[in-house]
């Protein structure tokens, strides 16, 4: 006959071996970029913040990384095969594409957005900001707004500006309209490129809008253009086209100026949501966040190889600059 000490112990070691089961629980993040590597500095702080939250890779955590590599078609595949295998969370930033893709795979499986150049309430992914109601919350940026400010600062840096070209693509075609308001207002002409079939060639494009006298270009955001965001600046550079974009790192990479939110930031931020999520907050209940820092980045290399001096206004106002 089992006395009850023995029942205690026994149910005392069954309870510890299920905590133990439990703590030792491996979740599964299925994290899908949409052009960007995983060495790219945004995903080194997702990953990074995870680290410094507890969450080590390989041992209590596992981060599977896909990338489309710059093509929006192959996201719906990537996002239904995470669904099927039953990770734990989705983490989707960038372009809507990527929202689209990941919220059409499952709509039970938490989702955290990075949403780059789109509302997720306006688009109807979400109730409210405050409540988003479902499986998705995150960040989100809306650059549309931030293009009246780029056409300003290269009106500052580029004197008597009257044509600006601008870079779209499939991940950023909706900027396209906000440009048009914002040149219109600011009484210059704009000359459009649209790419497609990534990687893109810019050699062709930057050398025709110089002879069609585009005085500078805006890049718009882009996960393509982040990608090549090395090739930009040397076509620029070459063809000797002052030009802005909304990502840092492009500015870092050679491109003259980079006006925007640090996605570095950003995707620390999205790691935060992982972790609340993780320890049991619920999407839906988690109210989705902006931005409210935006940096101004100048490449002063750059611009004396483009033979610019840049105004001691804008050299005040940057955040960093490369020299």
């Amino acid at each position: 006959m089992v006395g009850i000490a023995a029942i205690a112990a026994i149910a005392l070691c069954t309870s510890l071996h299920v905590a133990a089961q439990t703590a030792e629980k491996v979740l599964r993040i299925g994290a899908v970029s949409a052009g960007a590597g995983r060495s790219a500095p945004h995903w080194v702080a997702f990953e990074r913040r995870l680290a410094e939250l507890g969450y080590v890779d390989g041992r209590n955590v596992v981060v599977d990384f896909r990338s489309a590599e710059g093509d929006p078609g192959r996201l719906p595949k990537l996002m239904n095969d995470f669904a099927k295998s039953g990770v734990d969370l989705i983490f989707a930033p960038g372009p809507e594409a990527a929202l689209h893709a990941a919220r059409d795979a499952t709509k039970s499986i938490p989702i955290v957005v990075v949403a780059i150049d789109y509302d997720p309430l306006a688009r109807g992914y979400v109730s409210s900001l405050g409540r988003p109601g479902g499986n998705i919350t995150g960040v989100f940026l809306r650059q549309i707004e931030l293009t009246a400010k780029r056409i300003e600062l290269l009106k500052e840096m580029v004197p008597n500006l009257h044509d600006v070209a601008i870079f779209s693509d499939s991940f950023s075609v909706d900027q396209l309209e906000a440009a048009e308001v914002a040149v219109k207002t600011a009484g210059i002409r704009l000359q459009r490129f649209e790419f497609r079939d990534a990687p893109y060639r810019f050699d062709g494009p930057v050398a025709a809008a110089v002879r069609a006298r585009a005085g500078a270009l805006i890049a718009t955001a882009s996960p393509v253009f982040f990608r090549q965001r090395a090739d930009l600046a040397e076509s620029t550079i070459k063809h000797r086209l002052p030009a802005i974009i909304p990502f840092r790192e492009a500015a870092d990479a050679g491109v003259l100026m980079s006006y925007g939110a640090s996605l570095p930031d950003m995707h620390r931020r999205a790691a935060e949501y992982v972790d609340r999520i993780f320890k049991g907050a619920r999407p839906a209940d988690l109210p989705m966040e902006q931005p409210t820092k935006f940096e101004l980045v100048i490449n002063v290399r750059t611009a004396k190889a483009l033979g610019l001096t840049v105004p001691s206004s804008l050299l005040l106002r940057a955040d960093h600059t490369v020299e």
